[in-house]
């Protein structure tokens, strides 16, 4: 079966109806040129433009889990980032449900009730400029216990040199960077346990009245208005600032001299500048 082709004199015709005017066209002609511009362009070969991404998300319930993930439209238009989590998503959810399925066998041999487990993580923007698209995520798992825990992740998009990165990969070096920040950090830290536990902190022995290494924890960028980064989020996970029922803390820092300057030179521009 021989495939139809339109005449080349017939795409020159429809592209000179598309993108001349003429004097002799009525004016309620624009609907029909825009649909012959459209054909033109099928018939030429030009592809049409892509259709806007969707966010992903997928919920199902399967040999004892509970599994949950989903990330924004704006990680859905990058394939690396895409490839990334489909990997990510495949792997958890893997030793998440052989995990499931072995709890649950050993309970049904023991005479014990099983629980069911858990494993939800989402992805969200934090950032979206025009050189970073910084992602964080939360992840709850539960495996039967008294209680479920809550993690943290950051990924980084450099979208001028299309490739993942980092935040540590942004500084002039980690111990500089901790300068920087450290300061704020700790007294920020401080204000928000004050809040939690109604009461001022006294440093002391314990863990959780020393001020912890910012550096161990998730580093987010962050960006108010889409321009440029200006602000940096310190997310702690439950236990490493404080006892589990005071849940996690996230201390937000804006973007000051020092920060910046402990950026490398070649990101800075993507930075707030600060006088």
């Amino acid at each position: 079966m021989r495939r139809a082709h339109a005449p080349s004199g017939l795409i020159a015709v429809l592209l000179v109806a598309a993108c001349a005017p003429s004097s002799d066209a009525p004016v309620g002609n624009a609907a029909e040129n825009e649909a012959a511009a459209r054909y033109a362009d099928r018939m030429a070969g030009t592809p049409p433009p892509a259709p806007p991404s969707k966010p992903f998300a997928v919920k199902e319930t399967a040999g004892g889990l509970e599994f949950a993930y989903a990330y924004p439209a704006e990680a859905a238009a990058v394939p690396a980032l895409v490839d990334k989590f489909a990997r990510d998503m495949a792997a958890t959810k893997a030793d998440a449900l052989k995990m499931a399925k072995e709890d649950s066998a050993a309970a049904k041999g023991s005479g014990y009730p099983f629980r069911p487990h858990s494993l939800e993580t989402q992805w969200s923007v934090a950032a979206d400029t025009p050189r970073f698209l910084a992602l964080q995520s939360q992840t709850y798992v539960y495996t039967g216990g008294a209680h479920g825990m809550t993690g943290y992740d950051a990924v980084l998009w450099d979208k001028a040199r299309k490739q993942e990165s980092s935040v540590k990969a942004l500084m002039t070096s980690p111990a500089a960077f901790s300068t920087a920040i450290r300061d704020r950090f700790c007294a920020i830290l401080d204000q928000q346990r004050a809040e939690k536990r109604g009461a001022p902190v006294v440093r002391g022995d314990d863990d959780f009245t020393q001020c912890i290494d910012p550096m161990e924890q998730v580093l987010v960028p962050t960006s108010k208005d889409g321009k440029l980064i200006d602000g940096l989020t310190v997310v702690v996970g439950p236990y490493s600032a404080g006892p589990y029922a005071e849940g996690s803390y996230e201390v937000g820092l804006s973007v000051d001299a020092a920060m910046r300057n402990a950026i490398k030179p070649d990101y800075r521009d993507a930075f707030v500048a600060v006088k």
